[in-house]
């Protein structure tokens, strides 16, 4: 019954041809999406061009003639097509940890006298270490509260809030949030919403100027698919970019940098959101990647990874039962992003023992198997041969074998 509807599933996919922008390996059925992207086809080729014509060729002439001066920008535009952001508001070009840094410390100065921040305990690390740092550097009080309690907390306290920062998906169980609800509660209470889409963007519908948003991070390398490393990107709303006070005044993001000024004068618009030369090999990797993207709704990858979700959850319940897994994910498809997170004791080495035959997914301490679905590649066999896999390893106990004892550093 469950492999007549996965070939059903599949045979309805409208986004099916997607796949074939992937490079995939035989055999694997890879669930990590949503912490590195699988190979599009595209970037190879790209990244070639650019080591032996560009730089190996064209060398310094590049930056004009390869356009390399504006890829940044050009790369971001590419992105806030799939977040819901006009032209002129994405920039590209810095790790995850220094967008979030700039971001979310000028937005936090942008409201003066406001001492309280606001972040959620189950936020990823580096968000709370980087909110942590930002309220030592600006003497604000950093409160981790949780995202569905933090409406209540900006309705009874809103006046002293000075940045809300949150992320839309739970990165461990894969709970998706109202970005609309919160960004409209911190609004109405002066504030300003600082949002993280490392495990949005690419997966699911964004329309962070429709809801109003102020300010948002992403990486280049989960969903998107721009490979280890790749540069992230940062959105600040038209109507703050003229008061954008930048942290780290680099001078790409000078008004005038090639007249090679000693007083720092920020850039009109976005551009001023740049701090130095990006990681040009990179970024020409992520631009590449987002081609997998063309012609492809939005609306069309949040049905099918809803699909795909839906239909792990029902493999995981007919075929799991009694073997010790809880199911950590909402059910609800409103409350769910592209994942799903199962609960078990032994958490590590049975994703370990999935991963030795070919079906690559996670683990989260203490107890979370955390597996992403990337609608552009994966399909509902996939799905089932995970699960059927997975069953066999719990019911085989393969996973006590010494070699998935031993965990590595990355994990």
């Amino acid at each position: 019954m469950l492999k007549q509807r996965a070939a059903e599933l599949d045979s309805a996919d409208p986004i099916a041809h997607v796949r074939d922008r992937f490079t995939l390996p035989e055999h694997v059925v890879y669930l990590d999406g949503n912490s590195l992207g699988a190979l599009p086809t595209a970037v190879p080729a790209a990244v070639e061009d650019a080591l032996h014509r560009q730089w190996g060729t064209d060398l310094i002439r590049s930056w004009n003639a390869n356009g390399w001066w504006d890829a940044p920008v050009r790369t971001g535009d590419a992105i806030g097509r799939l977040v819901g952001a006009a032209p002129g508001q994405v920039v590209v070009g810095d790790s995850t940890s220094v967008q979030l840094f700039n971001t979310l410390l000028a937005a936090a100065r942008m409201r003066p006298g406001r001492q309280l921040l606001l972040t959620d305990p189950d936020h990823f690390p580096t968000d709370q270490y980087v909110a942590d740092s930002v309220g030592r550097l600006l003497g604000l009080d950093v409160r981790r509260v949780p995202a569905r309690e933090a409406a209540g907390v900006l309705a009874a306290e809103g006046d002293r809030v000075a940045v809300a920062a949150y992320a839309p998906v739970d990165y461990r169980t894969g709970e998706l949030y109202d970005m609309a609800a919160l960004t409209a509660a911190a609004h109405a209470a002066g504030a300003l919403v600082h949002w993280d889409l490392c495990h949005a963007a690419g997966a699911l519908p964004i329309e962070l100027d429709a809801i109003g948003a102020d300010f948002a991070v992403g990486c280049g390398y989960k969903y998107l698919s721009g490979g280890p490393g790749a540069p992230a990107f940062a959105y600040l709303a038209h109507r703050h970019q003229e008061d954008f006070d930048h942290p780290v005044t680099g001078w790409h993001g000078h008004a005038r940098p090639f007249a090679m000024s000693g007083t720092y004068a920020p850039a009109p618009g976005i551009t001023r959101a740049r701090i130095g030369t990006p990681p040009l090999l990179s970024l020409i990797a992520l631009e590449a990647a987002l081609t997998a993207y063309d012609g492809v709704d939005m609306a069309a990858v949040r049905t099918k990874s809803l699909s795909l979700t839906g239909f792990f959850q029902e493999c995981a319940d007919a075929l799991l039962d009694g073997l010790g897994f809880t199911m950590a994910t909402p059910r609800d498809p409103e409350r769910r992003g592209s994942q799903v997170a199962l609960r078990h004791l032994e958490a590590y080495p049975l994703v370990a023992a999935l991963t030795a035959r070919g079906v690559i997914g996670d683990m989260r301490a203490p107890d979370l198997l955390r597996f992403g679905f990337n609608a552009l590649y994966l399909t509902h066999a996939d799905v089932l041969h995970a699960v059927r896999e997975l069953r066999d390893i719990a019911t085989t106990s393969a996973h006590r074998a010494p070699e998935f004892q031993q965990r590595p550093t990355v994990t």
